[in-house]
């Protein structure tokens, strides 16, 4: 067995309806959840297939379910939140189910800028004073640790060694003269 228990199977003598809607109720209390998520939910509970596309389709006519709303307040938070590129954004995207037009849609509130801008805070919170970048070991090791964490967070590599050897050449050159 694969370590998980088996699903609850659903009380013969309850309305699977009902139950469809009492557990749609209580994961959308926890958190926004995208069609596909509580499709999921619905799967995990042993609730027919029918009752589940009828009860998730009633839901998205009432607008409890959207995940056109879904996606653009996921990007949202985890962009400014999380510092995430749109590349990691668009594969979490893609696990919940969210179509990829409507990925695509929610992608564009991030822009080029704010990526950019995102690395850069990331990288200038790893730099210490007692960090000797001026030894080309040194920054070396430190440049790999750098583009290794953006691009865990969807950086493309390119954009992250920039970003890295941008944020280094100017902590070497110390603070510029203000205007």
């Amino acid at each position: 067995m694969n370590g998980r228990k088996p699903a609850p199977e659903l009380d013969p003598d309850a309305n699977p309806a009902a139950v469809a809607r009492g557990i749609i109720l209580r994961q959308l209390t926890n958190s926004p959840k995208s069609r596909h998520q509580l499709a999921q939910k619905l799967a995990e509970r042993n609730v027919p297939e029918d009752v589940a596309e009828a009860v998730l389709d009633r839901f998205e006519e009432v607008k409890l379910i959207d995940d056109a709303e879904f996606a653009q307040l996921w990007v949202r938070s985890r962009a400014a939140n999380r510092s995430m590129a749109r590349g990691a954004l668009k594969r979490e995207l893609a696990e919940k189910g969210i179509a990829p037009e409507l990925a695509e849609e929610a992608l564009a509130q991030v822009t080029d800028d704010d990526e950019h801008g995102s690395a850069e805070t990331l990288v200038r919170r790893k730099l210490r004073g007692s960090m000797n970048l001026a030894d080309r070991a040194e920054r070396d090791k430190y440049t790999r640790r750098w583009v290794a964490m953006l691009a865990r967070k969807g950086y493309n590599p390119s954009a992250a060694f920039h970003v890295v050897g941008q944020v280094i050449d100017e902590s070497l050159e110390g603070e510029p003269p203000g205007d």
